[in-house]
C-alpha cells in the first residue's frame, strides 16, 4: 500500500516533467536559429513581413500587469466576504450565500467574457473616457471577479476551522467582536487564507477565453492597464491553431508555454514557502 500511494503521488510529478520536456523538445530549435536573444525583444511580430519579432517582454508585461491587478482586487473582497459568511452571517444567510459563490465559480469563462464585453467594457470605457473598453483593467476585473469565488470558498473553510477556544479567549479578554475577527481570527486562519489566494491567482494566470475576449489584444510593451493589452495565454490561444508546424513562430509559441509554466512554477513555490512561514509562525 506505501508503493502503490507513492505512484499515485508521484504521478503528477512525473506529467508535469513530461510537459515540460515535450515543450523544451519542441522550441529548442529555436536556440540555433533565429536565437534566444530573439525572446528579449519588445516586439511580437512573428508574422511581419518587414520586420519579425519575437520579443516576449509585451506578453510577460500584459499578463503580469492583468495577474496583479486582478488579484489586489479579488484580496479584500475575497477575504472580507468569507470573514462575512464565516463570522457575521446567519445560518440562513451562509445556507443561501456559500452555494450561490460556488455557483458562480462553476460558471464557464466563455460566459463571463460575454458578460465583460457587453456590460463591463462598455462601463470601463465611460468611467475612464477611453476610445475602447477593452483594455487590460477591463481583464483584471473580469480575472477578479473569477478569482472571488475561488478565494471566498477556501477563506471561508479556513476560518470556521479556527477554534472556537481562541474566540471565547478574545471575548474574555475585553477585546470586541471586531477585534477578535480581525486580530485573532484571521491571523490563525491565515495559511488557508493564502492557499485561497494563490489558487484564485492560478486560475488568474491561466485563464485564456476571457482575456481574449475583453483585453483587446493588442501586442504591445506597456504597463499602463487603461491601454489594450494581450497576455501569454491568448496569445497561444489565437495563434497556434493556423501557425506552420514547425517553423520559427511555431517554436516561439513554445517558449511562450515555457515562459507561462514558469511563472506558476513561481507563484506556487512562493506560496509554499508563504504557508511555511505562517505555520512555523
Amino acid at each position: 500500500m506505501k508503493y502503490v500511494l507513492l505512484a499515485g503521488a508521484s504521478t503528477s510529478i512525473v506529467i508535469v516533467v513530461l510537459i515540460f520536456l515535450f515543450l523544451l523538445r519542441e522550441a529548442m530549435p529555436f536556440a540555433h536559429k533565429p536565437g534566444l536573444g530573439q525572446l528579449a525583444g519588445e516586439r511580437w511580430r512573428p508574422t511581419s513581413m518587414q520586420e519579425v519579432g519575437f520579443g516576449l517582454l509585451p506578453l510577460i508585461a500584459g499578463s503580469a500587469m492583468v495577474t496583479v491587478l486582478a488579484t489586489l482586487i479579488a484580496i479584500p473582497f475575497g477575504v472580507c466576504g468569507a470573514v462575512y459568511i464565516a463570522q457575521i452571517a446567519g445560518a440562513r444567510e451562509r445556507e443561501f450565500l456559500k452555494p450561490f459563490i460556488e455557483m458562480v465559480a462553476a460558471i464557464p469563462s466563455v460566459v463571463l467574457g460575454f458578460f465583460g464585453l457587453v456590460v463591463l467594457a462598455p462601463i470601463v470605457k465611460s468611467a475612464f473616457g477611453l476610445p475602447t473598453g477593452l483594455t487590460g483593467i477591463t481583464g483584471a476585473l473580469l480575472l477578479a471577479l473569477m478569482a472571488v469565488p475561488t478565494i471566498i470558498s477556501i477563506s471561508e473553510d479556513a476560518i470556521r476551522g479556527v477554534p472556537g477556544s481562541y474566540i471565547d479567549a478574545s471575548l474574555a479578554l475585553g477585546a470586541n467582536r471586531v477585534q477578535t475577527i480581525f486580530k485573532v481570527v484571521v491571523p490563525a486562519a491565515m495559511s488557508g487564507i493564502v492557499a485561497s489566494v494563490m489558487l484564485g491567482m492560478g486560475r488568474v494566470v491561466g485563464e485564456t477565453m476571457a482575456v481574449i475576449m475583453v483585453t483587446g489584444n493588442a501586442v504591445q510593451f506597456t504597463w499602463s492597464p487603461l491601454v489594450p493589452v494581450r497576455t501569454m495565454t491568448a496569445t497561444i490561444a489565437a495563434e497556434m491553431g493556423e501557425v506552420t508546424t514547425g517553423s520559427a513562430h511555431y517554436q516561439a509559441l513554445f517558449w511562450v508555454g515555457i515562459a507561462l509554466l514558469f511563472v506558476t512554477f513561481c507563484i506556487n513555490l512562493v506560496a509554499l514557502r508563504v504557508l511555511k512561514s505562517y505555520r512555523r509562525a
